[in-house]
């Protein structure tokens, strides 16, 4: 058995932590470990790293790679979508591959999962999979449906058809209904909810892909090179309107671990350990005649008084704050926010790449100030900027300089300045994380003011 990851998604529904370019999955809700990390370690008892298939895209290429090696798992297989063309697609990319670099044959079971769920306890879970991998053997869509506890608005559903070994046949699928219905379902006993994780056999995916979305079996039968390159044509359709929804080989198995889809704040706070009084806290919080509200802190104090069912989130940049039961419009402030051009929609005061991270801790007209991260053995591109210099001082670690040609070691405490138009690069020689503090001085100071000549991460 194989298992496909998709982690290509950039929700907005959790913002202001989830953005554009740091989604939800590489979040850390519950302590350490992002919900990539513990989908990985999920699967970790059932199959070897080597078996692990993750599908993405360059953004989030780096998150993915260091959170695999972080937990013991860069073994596993990372392919790039070339654009996000939704599940459909990205599950017929990781066939190819399977297929293609991983010599499977077509009575291998794929088991697809999202990477950005909560899931207890991993031994129930464990042998839920291995029952979806024995009916998937014997030709069928395995779905996992998750018995409901409340009319749910959003999620999508699974209606339960006759018995059918340790589940039972579908008889439809159904769209995310209004409250109304959602209750409806909810008295009818036999409606699930869709959990997103589908197994099959490689013969059966794309005999079913075949049959109802032959344009997407036609370009996914082509060598890898050649999807790749034409991926961008693909049609961009869910697993679920593609094939679920129309096969008859559909059977669902109930879940009957603990899920959560983490899909909204109302979610988060239902996952979280409450006090006394029912409020949710993390960070740096106090509630003073509170009761049943949210309040998640990063960088400051959170006081609330008199507060009941809200939820409260903070962030270096943005504080939201809304009514429990209303956080899936979160989604329409996002939009909102990108219609507007506002940054805060895309990406945080803190940025991500292959190398460490930088963080912006003040900015104003001529100057940018920042924190850089460089991780032991890592380096910056070779690299020119047009528009500003860079003043560096060197607060941890030791940093190796190249500056047009010359090079220089700078320890902790010593500074060097980096002139407009100079081409340079710094890099880490040592085992301790480097940190520095970045001055930028110049005209224009946004990260698109980058001339790179070299780059051991591909991004010239």
């Amino acid at each position: 058995m194989k298992i496909i990851i998709l982690a290509g998604g950039g929700g907005t529904r959790l913002f202001p932590l989830s953005r554009t370019k740091y989604p939800k999955q590489f979040l850390k809700l519950e302590g350490k470990e992002s919900l990539f990390t513990q989908t990985v370690q999920r699967f970790l008892p059932l199959v070897k790293p080597a078996d692990i298939v993750v599908v993405t895209n360059k953004e989030y290429v780096h998150h993915v790679k260091n959170e695999l090696f972080a937990c013991g798992a860069e073994a596993a297989h990372v392919v790039l979508e070339p654009v996000g063309r939704n599940t459909a697609p990205a599950i017929a990319l990781a066939a190819n591959y399977c297929g293609e670099e991983l010599g499977v044959d077509p009575t291998e079971v794929l088991f697809v999962t999202p990477s950005d769920h909560i899931i207890r306890p991993v031994g129930l879970f464990v042998e839920t999979v291995r029952q979806v991998e024995k009916l998937a053997t014997k030709g069928h869509v395995v779905t996992c449906g998750i018995k409901p506890q409340q009319a749910e608005t959003g999620y999508g559903y699974i209606q339960a058809g006759e018995p059918y070994e340790a589940g039972f046949k579908v008889s439809s699928f159904k769209e995310k209904p209004d409250k109304e219905t959602a209750e409806q379902y909810l008295a009818a006993g036999n409606y699930y909810w869709n959990s997103g994780m589908f197994g099959f056999t490689v013969g059966t995916f794309q005999q079913e892909l075949q049959k109802f979305q032959p344009e997407i079996f036609a370009l996914s039968q082509q060598p890898l090179e050649l999807l790749l390159a034409e991926f961008e044509s693909m049609p961009g359709i869910s697993i679920d309107y593609a094939v679920a929804e129309k096969s008859q080989q559909v059977v669902m198995l109930p879940f009957t671990a603990y899920w959560n889809d983490i899909g909204s704040w109302d979610a988060i706070y239902d996952v979280l350990d409450k006090d006394a009084d029912g409020n949710a806290l993390q960070g740096d919080c106090l509630p003073l005649a509170c009761s049943n509200t949210l309040m998640m802190g990063r960088s400051r104090l959170i006081a609330g008084i008199g507060l009941e069912d809200l939820l409260i989130v903070e962030t270096d940049d943005v504080i939201v704050v809304a009514k429990r039961g209303e956080s899936q419009q979160v989604k329409e402030l996002v939009n909102v926010l990108k219609e507007k051009g506002r940054r805060e929609a895309e990406e945080h005061t803190t940025g991500y790449r292959p190398w460490g991270s930088w963080t912006v801790l003040g900015e104003g007209p001529g100057y940018k100030i920042k924190k850089i991260t460089v991780n032991p053995g890592q380096r910056l591109s070779l690299q020119m900027h047009y528009h500003r210099s860079e003043h560096w001082v060197v607060i941890s670690g030791t940093a190796k300089v190249h500056i047009d040609g010359q090079e220089y070691m700078v320890p902790e405490n010593k500074s060097i300045f980096v002139p407009q138009c100079a081409k340079h690069y710094m890099e880490n020689p040592g085992r301790v994380l480097l940190e520095i503090i970045e001055v930028q001085n110049g005209c224009y100071l946004e990260e698109d003011d980058i001339v790179r000549f070299e780059d051991k991460y591909g991004r010239c």
